[in-house]
């Protein structure tokens, strides 16, 4: 009989959940339990969105979201699962979505109090969905301020330090489920012959300096010129300095996100003449992809503060956004901000 050697030990995202769980005496499981519903439900999503050119998920619904953009099929599919999965996880309070006006409130079991939030943008960058370019989903876990009933608003507009959990899934040429509840960052590939995701990326760490910078730079008229100053001194020759940088932008944060996290580098989007607030989410994407950022070692601020610092005063409140290695947000804010460049800390 002829034994076949393992040689390198496969750890699984449920079973890695479970072991950062029993490093904690106190944990009871109801995160852990979330986290895995989370996975599972990536994996629904991933299914549906590698045979979207087969089935009619592809294209426009007509219908615009909250924000007056355009709502694609295979978002209401994703937002509907998410939903679905999170509601009957039974740890899961309430969700408030990218897609929806107002949060959701789950009924709570008459047996115990549920104990945790989420906010998700079910599919980031869902523009690319009809050319086939990778796409996402950013979630963001809090635990209830409200300790009874069913869950308030009050429990989301929490400011990003307090996120107990935060990831992103990125669907492309390999599935991917990043996630961290604040210590350490790790990444798992979906191996589809076993349908599980399995550690790939253990502790991942941003690059403290990087040669990639992502920005829409067909915006350029609508940016302060303190930012395309910076975006100009990206792309001078300095050879000591290592520059120019690489531009490197795909339109969906999750994708230009990972890259950078990967090979170091900085995603800026910024404030805009027509936007002074900013365009991306505060909840939905800056306070998650801040929280897994500062954990892996890296920085994200608005050009002002610390992004994890800010208060939200609604669900769908927008920010700018400057994140990813260290050195790079610092030099970017040297150009945007000198006030901020030396003092925010993680």
């Amino acid at each position: 009989m002829i034994y076949h050697m393992v040689k390198h030990k496969v750890t699984t995202l449920g079973a890695f959940i479970l072991e950062e769980q029993r490093a904690y005496p106190w944990a009871t499981g109801e995160l852990s339990s979330l986290l895995r519903n989370i996975g599972f439900s990536a994996k629904v999503i991933n299914r549906e969105v590698n045979k979207a050119g087969l089935v009619d998920i592809l294209g426009s619904t007509g219908d615009s979201n909250v924000y007056g953009e355009e709502v694609k099929k295979l978002d209401i599919f994703a937002n509907q699962q998410f939903i679905y999965f999170l509601q009957n996880n039974g740890e899961c309070a309430g969700v408030a979505s990218e897609e929806n006006d107002t949060f959701i409130a789950f009924p709570p079991p008459k047996d115990r109090v549920q104990k945790y939030v989420v906010c998700i943008d079910p599919l980031d960058g869902s523009s690319n969905i009809d050319v086939n370019v990778s796409i996402g989903t950013i979630f963001g876990i809090y635990q209830r301020v409200t300790r009874s009933g069913e869950c308030e608003e009050s429990d989301f507009l929490q400011p990003g330090h307090r996120l107990v959990a935060a990831g992103y899934i990125i669907y492309g040429s390999s599935t991917m489920f990043v996630y961290t509840s604040g210590q350490t960052v790790n990444g798992f590939t979906l191996d589809p012959t076993i349908g599980e995701f399995c550690l790939s990326h253990p502790n991942l760490k941003v690059p403290k300096n990087g040669s990639i910078y992502s920005i829409n730079e067909s915006y350029k008229f609508k940016f302060a010129k303190e930012v395309n100053d910076f975006v100009e001194y990206c792309k001078q020759p300095d050879k000591t300095a290592g520059r120019p940088y690489n531009s490197r932008y795909i339109g969906s944060m999750v994708s230009d996100f990972h890259r950078n996290l990967i090979k170091g580098g900085i995603f800026m989007y910024p404030a805009m003449t027509d936007s002074p607030n900013g365009k991306l989410r505060l909840l939905f994407e800056c306070n998650p992809m801040a929280f897994i950022v500062e954990a892996a070692g890296g920085k994200a601020t608005d050009g002002k503060q610390r992004i994890l610092d800010i208060a939200p005063q609604h669900l769908h409140q927008r920010s700018p956004i400057f994140i990813g290695s260290e050195n790079m947000v610092n030099l970017a804010m040297e150009f945007i901000n000198p006030k901020t460049a030396e003092g925010q800390q993680p």
